[in-house]
């Protein structure tokens, strides 16, 4: 079902892009003017890291707590962000900031709306919603190439080394986790193809006589991959916080890889409205964004009891689960060439065809750079 309706999403994206293409054409006409960007107390050298370096020990960029400092707008503004879940740990830096009124300082009135890609990419290519909490699927790199001014702004985590969320793999008699041919096995996933999950996935197969193009994909049910993989269903499975707790240290299971450490593969997209046609909101948005990191999650956040409670009752989640994984690694910054390597896999997969698109057509730094004062 999912897999239909990202294929009607983007079919419905390529409709649109036919019809505003005379208005959008690539990056000449989305281009805003040069901003002045200043050098910002309390984010200093800290605040920025070379955007090509893919080290998995490199330390996240941050700033002193409660830097930057906000910004007012000259005028309040409506913002709406989709998110596909408000119950997921990679969502708390939002609902924190919504909760503490962060946002509100910038003066930004922020809804948080659940839609689900398929269904918010249309809306952020027409501007009835502002921006989405999601990644650079397969879906929003076709509507990009169709024609629209959708641009990835900033990060939002990476794993903790401790992390085994990824790919799980059934042992069959003989095997062990360095010895697994993946090649002609049942991969289940709550996601499908498309998904972010296609770059580290590629890489894990690689290393076990497999590939994108060489395994079989079952979709499942969030409650139902854990359990197909344990009654033999499926062969292998994508698992998720806190999921992948359930078969860790047991025999009969291997873990293969998950998402590359330092690299965040989602966070914030904008549409022409951020980007362009206010970036003054667009960057205060990120701002505070930016300093709800700084101040609440800038190291092991899951130290802190009270803060854990706090965050499971704002998650509507147990705080014991919550407790049960390492701590995300919170990054608003983004590496260079991630949307490429994205792309390979997503072509790999079937789901996206040509040459990939430029970086200049998919991301867009210059809004969190300014946030923090960095100039390139």
């Amino acid at each position: 079902m999912r897999n239909l309706r990202c294929l009607v999403a983007t079919a419905a994206l390529a409709l649109l892009a036919t019809a505003c293409s005379a208005q959008h054409q690539g990056d000449q006409e989305t281009a805003s003017a040069p901003r002045t960007v200043r050098p910002v107390a309390g984010c200093g050298k800290a605040s920025w890291t070379d955007p090509a370096d893919l080290s998995p020990t490199r330390s996240p960029a941050r700033c002193s707590p409660g830097k930057p400092a906000p910004v007012p707008l000259a005028e309040p503004r409506r913002i709406t962000i989709a998110t596909g879940t408000l119950s997921a740990e990679y969502v708390a830096p939002l609902e924190v900031a919504l909760d503490k009124g962060e946002f509100k300082a910038e003066g930004l009135d922020v809804t948080l709306k659940v839609l689900p890609t398929p269904d918010a990419l249309p809306l952020l290519a027409k501007g009835d919603i502002d921006a989405m909490w999601a990644a650079p699927e397969a879906a929003v790199m076709n509507g990009v190439r169709g024609g629209f001014d959708i641009k990835w702004v900033a990060g939002n985590f990476s794993p903790d080394p401790e992390s085994r969320s990824g790919l799980w793999v059934r042992l069959k008699n003989g095997e062990s986790a360095s010895g697994v041919r993946m090649a002609g096995r049942t991969l289940g996933t709550m996601i499908g193809k498309g998904s972010v999950i296609a770059y580290p996935l590629q890489k894990a197969l690689a290393s076990h006589g497999g590939g994108l193009d060489r395994i079989r994909y079952q979709q499942l049910g969030s409650a139902d991959v854990l359990t197909a993989l344990q009654n033999g269903g499926v062969d292998s499975a994508w698992l998720l916080d806190p999921v992948w707790r359930q078969v860790t240290g047991k025999a009969g299971y291997a873990f293969l890889g998950g998402q590359p450490q330092g690299e965040p593969l989602g966070g914030m997209l904008y549409g022409r409205s951020l980007l362009s046609d206010d970036a003054d909101a667009g960057v205060a948005l990120l701002r505070a964004y930016i300093r709800t990191v700084d101040t609440y999650f800038a190291a092991d956040y899951k130290k802190d009891t009270s803060f854990v409670t706090y965050l499971a009752k704002l998650l509507k989640t147990d705080a014991a689960i919550l407790r049960s994984t390492p701590p995300l690694r919170m990054d608003w910054e983004i590496r260079a060439g991630t949307t490429t390597r994205l792309q390979s896999a997503y072509r790999a997969q079937g789901v996206t065809s040509g040459a990939p698109l430029p970086e200049s057509r998919t991301v867009d730094r210059a809004l969190y750079e300014e946030a923090v004062g960095h100039t390139p």
